[in-house]
């Protein structure tokens, strides 16, 4: 169960956030609150969450400030950054500093929660704490997992190939659509094609951060032929548009 700590100053949106979320339902339990930065270094300290969810503008220290004292002392916990402020500017500086999303308030119901559940998948995907780029889950040990790794292993290898399909992954490996999609999903609780997204996610992230490539072409080198469709991808996984990603470098 995920420990969250919630820091902000305006208390009702702070009881808010604790009492209304359904919490228990997915597997996170609140351990603590605080209503400024310094009150949250403190609480972070003490408690040591597994996410910490606050405000970006607080009297006597602000979410960012708190955000960046914590990566200084060594302390990678996941942060979900909240703000009334619809400004990149604030986000860029929160990405550089490990924020793992941002949330424009007044949020909706149900967003929240889905953030939540958005960290929880890249923590899933990434066990050893690395970059939420990295997205490639482990596999579960089984009498098939030999046709999930050589899926894998063909997957990045040919995941600049706009045409890579199920079929031509399962061609390659001399077995059926079907057999290879439900081995994959049970072994790895992705589909392969969700797979194939995060490995081109990935190596776009890596070429953007590079800044040597612009958005269109780092989308052609990944495999995608629709930059439009390549930009709304990429923004569900990572969260940022590539432009945006590519500005926060």
């Amino acid at each position: 169960m995920y420990k969250v700590l919630v820091v902000e100053d305006e208390e009702l949106i702070r009881k808010g956030i604790v009492l209304t979320v359904d919490w228990p339902s997915i597997d996170c339990i609140v351990v603590g609150e605080a209503a400024n930065g310094e009150e949250g270094l403190e609480a972070a300290e003490r408690l040591n969450p597994t996410l910490i969810v606050t405000d970006l503008k607080m009297p006597k220290m602000d979410g960012l400030t708190m955000l960046q004292k914590l990566r200084e002392k060594g302390d990678m916990t996941d942060v979900i950054i909240l703000t009334a402020y619809d400004s990149f500017a604030y986000a860029q500086t929160a990405l550089r500093l490990g924020a793992v999303d941002f949330l424009l308030k007044p949020f909706h119901d149900g967003e929240l929660e889905e953030a939540v559940r958005r960290v929880k998948r890249r923590q899933e995907a990434n066990p050893q704490g690395e970059e939420s780029g990295n997205l490639v889950p482990e596999v579960k040990r089984g009498d098939k997992s030999r046709y999930v790794r050589m899926a894998m292993e063909y997957i990045q290898e040919h995941y600049s190939e706009p045409s890579i399909s199920v079929g031509s992954v399962a061609e390659a490996l001399g077995i059926s659509d079907g057999h290879l999609s439900h081995t994959f999903k049970k072994e790895t609780d992705l589909t392969l094609l969700n797979f194939l997204t995060r490995v081109r996610i990935r190596k776009a992230m890596e070429l953007l951060r590079t800044c040597r490539y612009k958005v269109y072409e780092v989308a052609e080198m990944v495999g995608y032929r629709d930059i439009a469709y390549f930009s709304t991808t990429f923004k569900k996984v990572a969260g940022v548009s590539p432009s945006e990603y590519l500005d926060a470098q």
